[in-house]
Parts: C-alpha cells; sequence; structure tokens
C-alpha cells in the first residue's frame, strides 16, 4: 500500500482546539524543556551534594552517598514514575495522598521527581570522579593554608571538578531531555506524546515523527553549544580539555 504524503496537514487544525497540528508540537517542546530544565536544575544540585559526601573521610557519610545512589541508580526511570506517581499518593497519609492526586500539573512534577532522582546519582558519580581524579596535593595544600573541609572543598576541589565533568554533563543534559519522553505515560503532554496524538488523530506517521524528531535535534545542538561556550569560559589554562591545536602541534614537533 502506497503511503500518502501530506506536509501541510502541520497548518491544518487540531482536534484539541489549541490551534494547528504545528503549535499542537511546539506546545510539547515548551513541556518537554520545562521538565527537563527544572529537572536538570534539581538533579545538578542533588548530584553535587551527594557526589561530594561520597568524598568525605568520615565513612558514614560516606556510605549514606553510596546507598542514594546505588538505590536510585538501579531502578529503571519508567519504574520510578509509576513509583512516584501511582505508589506514593496511596502509602503516604491520606490528606496529603489526596491533595497530591488533585495537585494542578501532577503528572509534570512526577516526571520532574523522577527525572531529578535518576539523573542525580549519574550527576553524583561523575563530580565523585571529578573529585578524586585531582591531585592529592590540592587538598594538603588548602589544609595548609589553614582551610577547613568546607572551604577546602568549596574554594580548591569543587570549582575544578566542576569544570573537569563539564562534558560529561552536557550528555546528562542532553539525556534528560530525552528520557523526558518517559513523563508521557503519566500523562504529561510533552513533545513525544502530542507527537503520538498527531499521528492517531491525522494519520500522518512519518510527517509527525519527521518535525519531532528535528525538534529534538534543534534543542540538543543548542544545549551542545551553550554548553561548549561555557565550557570555554570557564577554562583554566594548563587544564582545559580542549587545547589548541596549534600549541598540540608544536609539542607534538
Amino acid at each position: 500500500m502506497e503511503y500518502n504524503w501530506n506536509w501541510g496537514i502541520f497548518l491544518e487544525s487540531s482536534p484539541d482546539g489549541t490551534g494547528s497540528y504545528l503549535y499542537t508540537l511546539f506546545l510539547g517542546a515548551r513541556w518537554t524543556l520545562a521538565a527537563s530544565l527544572t529537572a536538570w536544575t534539581a538533579a545538578l544540585l542533588m548530584g553535587i551534594i551527594v557526589g561530594t559526601i561520597t568524598t568525605f573521610p568520615r565513612r558514614l557519610w560516606s556510605a549514606l552517598g553510596n546507598a542514594y545512589i546505588e538505590f536510585f541508580r538501579n531502578i529503571p526511570l519508567l519504574v520510578q514514575m509509576f513509583l512516584w506517581f501511582f505508589v506514593v499518593p496511596e502509602i503516604l497519609p491520606e490528606s496529603i495522598g489526596a491533595w497530591m492526586k488533585r495537585m494542578p500539573n501532577s503528572s509534570f512534577w512526577t516526571a520532574v521527581i523522577a527525572l531529578s532522582f535518576f539523573t542525580s546519582t549519574r550527576v553524583a558519580v561523575q563530580f565523585r570522579a571529578g573529585i578524586l581524579s585531582q591531585a592529592r596535593g590540592q587538598m594538603m595544600a588548602a589544609q595548609a593554608l589553614g582551610m577547613n573541609l568546607t572551604q577546602t572543598y568549596g574554594h580548591v576541589l569543587l570549582p575544578m571538578a566542576f569544570r573537569i565533568v563539564l562534558p560529561p554533563l552536557t550528555s546528562e543534559f542532553m539525556n534528560t531531555l530525552k528520557n523526558s519522553s518517559v513523563a508521557m505515560t503519566v500523562g504529561l503532554m510533552e513533545l513525544t506524546a502530542q507527537t503520538r496524538a498527531m499521528q492517531e488523530f491525522s494519520f500522518q506517521v512519518f510527517e509527525a515523527f519527521t518535525v519531532s524528531t528535528l525538534i529534538y535535534l534543534i534543542i540538543n545542538l543548542l544545549i551542545v553549544l551553550g554548553m561548549r561556550q561555557i565550557e570555554r569560559g570557564l577554562a583554566v589554562p594548563g587544564f582545559s580539555i580542549e587545547r589548541d591545536p596549534e600549541a598540540r602541534m608544536r609539542e607534538g614537533g
């Protein structure tokens, strides 16, 4: 059976009454960005805290941080999404559970919470690696200057660790954007959910997913370009990951 292409479908009115099909996809992209940016901000803060305490000399703090990482990292994101949306409101006190169910945009906040916990474990592991990859002499030098543990981490180890892990953080940011598509399973009408809705209403599956793919691609490219600018702006001479090609050639010569 021959497929009938119809790129003009994006200018036709969507049955949901929001406007054209193209505008419906942009509404989905807006929910995707909102969920991803909110979850990424929370995951970054949580990941920095957890990743830092896993490197503390006190074993209790380190054990707590590692337990957090292993717990949330080993539960699939889809399962976590279902747990937060369907299970948690039922096991909490009735008044709190009822409030969670009636909360406006509950599917959005469920997606944000699940994405935050899931992504924070990966960020924590990266920050831990960034801290431990630094020479021990940096901590010893900070202590020799009279800094306590908090000052050593805040002024010496964490600023450099952040610069070291910026490239993998870029990948995690992109993964958060892509993982937000799982939120369609709890009712969030993000980009993938709107694409599927368009496909079911119009039967123009290839057109819908082609444009959706392009939107994802454009957003991810903007993330890469933005993170590269941040990386260059925060680079420390002598510690930059992307070194000057001419300098590498001179060293090779």
